[in-house]
């Protein structure tokens, strides 16, 4: 039921998904641009019309009453970013716990405009051997995009600039910049 009322609410709203998500058992999934509320809504509405369970990771205080448990049973795992936790090994675990294990992420962290991505996504697919699955929310086309996976090769520099020039021309709610990526070296 989730699937054809999702459907049909993307169709509504002039929504298409582009490509399809891989055969695999697991992966991780980047979802960018993040710039908006919507990108969740939207991004939830596809994950329900793909019929596919995905987890996220979310701020600890959407998983305060009287909306926690909704975000708990729709796959989210709270984060406090708060605190200083090595959540790249806590979330590789996830995916040897279990065999089905699908998450997405927003690269970005925030919706805000960022000089930089946080590479916690990647070293999290390449320390749990899992593809990544980049996935666009194109607001300007009403697409969402789904491209091949990369395999992380741990040449975080080569690897990156792939993923990120699949989002170059990718117009998100509020548009903004994506942003070069260069390693501290």
């Amino acid at each position: 039921m989730m699937q054809t009322l999702s459907r049909w609410l993307l169709k509504q709203w002039g929504w298409q998904i582009q490509g399809q998500l891989p055969k695999q058992a697991q992966y991780l999934i980047i979802v960018a641009p993040h710039t908006s509320n919507w990108d969740f809504i939207v991004g939830l509405l596809a994950r329900f019309a793909l019929a596919t369970h995905i987890h996220f990771l979310g701020k600890h205080s959407l998983f305060i009453k009287p909306w926690g448990w909704f975000f708990s049973a729709i796959g989210g795992t709270p984060v406090d970013r708060r605190t200083t936790n090595n959540l790249v090994d806590a979330v590789a675990d996830l995916f040897k716990q279990d065999a089905n294990y699908k998450l997405a992420l927003a690269p970005e962290g925030t919706r805000s405009q960022v000089t930089r991505w946080k590479t916690g996504f990647y070293h999290i697919a390449y320390k749990a051997q899992v593809d990544i699955v980049p996935v666009a929310l194109d607001f300007k086309l009403k697409q969402v995009i789904i491209t091949n996976p990369l395999t992380p090769t741990g040449n975080i520099e080569q690897d990156m600039q792939q993923l990120i020039g699949f989002y170059r021309s990718v117009s998100g709610k509020y548009p903004k910049t994506i942003p070069d990526f260069h390693t501290d070296k």
